[in-house]
């Protein structure tokens, strides 16, 4: 278990920084966010910089709040989103602690430092998503079966479904059972695990507001998915792998243009 006095250094640290900030006019991103997607930014990047692990207590809602410089409301909304994504068990009567679920361990797997809105964490989670998922969609093109390519099918067209209709929610869980339907059909246990952890990360990102909207890259991402369905289905293994390279290198740079306009407005 980590000491708390360095729990307490920390956030006051991150509190001091934050209201100079604020008191100089250069809290760029509180200007334009929610304060509850703020927090919950900042209470993981304290989780990183801190090297807690799974147990290890947290200060209450309302220490966090006094600290932070913010309402307990929002701490406490921060705290769901967190709680959501794995990284924050909140007990009844006993307080708020790191997560010691699934998506605690699989930010300690790939190192525990993880921050959603850095730009260089993302651009290596896309770089780590390239290399696994252009082996996936390869292996896909001579290994998928009947079923598993009409699996892959359906999500295309949920995709489309979600974007034509404006659902953004359906979109993003068609997205979700495209990219592991692609990975289950490269029949490769490591690729399918390694998959689904890297979008559980990539997750962290959009639950605090980045590309959590049906935008015009949308579109081109249901264009792209049918274009890797259609190499799957055809037996091109090269092809699969260039348009699956394509889909990540676009999506990457609408994450890079709306970190940039958070960070620089």
């Amino acid at each position: 278990m980590n000491d708390t006095s360095a729990t307490e250094v920390a956030l006051s640290a991150q509190a001091s920084t934050a209201a100079a900030a604020k008191v100089n006019g250069a809290d760029a991103r509180s200007g334009y966010r929610p304060s509850y997607e703020v927090v919950a930014e900042r209470l993981l990047e304290f989780i990183a910089e801190s090297r807690l692990v799974a147990g290890d207590r947290l200060p209450t809602e309302s220490d966090l709040a006094q600290r932070l410089n913010t309402s307990r409301t929002v701490v406490r909304e921060a705290v769901k989103i967190l709680s959501a994504l794995g990284r924050i068990r909140a007990h009844k009567g006993r307080g708020l602690f790191v997560a010691d679920d699934e998506g605690m361990l699989i930010t300690s797997r790939w190192g525990g430092f993880f921050r959603p809105v850095d730009l260089d964490h993302v651009f290596m989670l896309f770089e780590f998503r390239r290399v696994q998922e252009m082996a996936a969609s390869s292996l896909a093109a001579t290994r998928a079966t009947p079923a598993e390519l009409r699996t892959i099918e359906l999500a295309v067209q949920r995709c489309r479904h979600g974007f034509v209709h404006g659902q953004v929610d359906e979109f993003n869980e068609a997205d979700e059972a495209f990219h592991g339907a692609v990975a289950a059909a490269s029949h490769n246990g490591f690729l399918v695990s390694a998959v689904r952890d890297a979008r559980r990360l990539q997750r962290q990102s959009s639950a605090i507001g980045i590309h959590d909207t049906l935008i015009e890259g949308t579109k081109s991402a249901v264009a792209e998915h049918e274009m890797i369905y259609r190499a799957i289905r055809d037996g091109r293994p090269d092809e699969a792998a260039k348009a699956t390279a394509a889909h990540l290198d676009r999506t990457l740079e609408e994450y890079r243009q709306e970190i940039q306009r958070r960070l620089f407005g």
